[in-house]
C-alpha cells in the first residue's frame, strides 16, 4: 500500500493562536519597512530619529509601537545608553536578518509579476466601472492602494549580494 504524504501545515490551522498575531504584525504597513530600513543601513544600529526620517509618513507613536512589537517578537534589539540626553539604538537580531530572506523572495516575485497584476487590476476595474458609481469609487481606492504598494516595494527591494 502506498504511503500517503503528510499534508503541509495550513495557515488557517493557526487562526486561534499567537502564530496569526505574529503574521499580522510582520505583514502590517510599517513592520516590513522598519525591518528593511534596519537591514539596508550601512551601520548595524539606528537611532529612533534616523528610522523616523527614513520612513516617510510614519508617526512617532506608530514607530514606537512598531519597534516595541518587533522587539517583543525577537526581531530587533533595543540598546539604551546611560547618557544625557538618553540615546537609544535599534538593531536587527539574527532572527530579524533571517526574516528578510523570504521577504526579498516575495518582493522579487512581485517585481517580476507586477505588470501582470496591474493589467489584471485594470481589466477588473474597467469591467466593474460599467456597473455604477459605487463600484467605480472602490476601483479608485484600489488604485490608490496599488500606488502605495508600489512605493513601499522600493523600500524592501532585494539587495544584490546580501543573503
Amino acid at each position: 500500500m502506498a504511503r500517503r504524504a503528510a499534508a503541509p501545515a495550513l495557515l488557517t490551522a493557526h487562526h486561534d493562536c499567537e502564530f496569526r498575531e505574529v503574521l499580522d504584525r510582520v505583514g502590517d504597513k510599517w513592520s516590513l519597512l522598519v525591518i528593511a530600513m534596519l537591514e539596508q543601513r550601512p551601520t548595524p544600529r539606528a537611532r529612533f530619529s534616523e528610522l523616523k526620517r527614513s520612513i516617510p509618513g510614519i508617526s512617532q507613536r506608530m514607530l514606537t509601537a512598531t519597534l516595541r512589537s518587533l522587539e517583543r517578537d525577537g526581531l530587533l534589539t533595543r540598546q539604551v545608553y546611560a547618557e544625557v540626553p538618553p540615546r537609544v539604538e535599534y538593531a536587527l537580531t539574527p532572527l530579524g536578518r533571517q526574516f528578510m530572506q523570504p521577504v526579498r523572495g516575495l518582493v522579487t516575485w512581485l517585481q517580476t509579476h507586477w505588470s501582470a497584476i496591474r493589467a489584471a487590476r485594470e481589466k477588473f476595474d474597467r469591467e466593474r466601472s460599467s456597473m455604477g458609481p459605487a463600484v467605480s469609487r472602490r476601483a479608485q481606492a484600489a488604485e490608490s492602494t496599488t500606488r502605495s504598494v508600489a512605493n513601499r516595494q522600493a523600500h524592501v527591494a532585494p539587495r544584490p549580494g546580501r543573503d
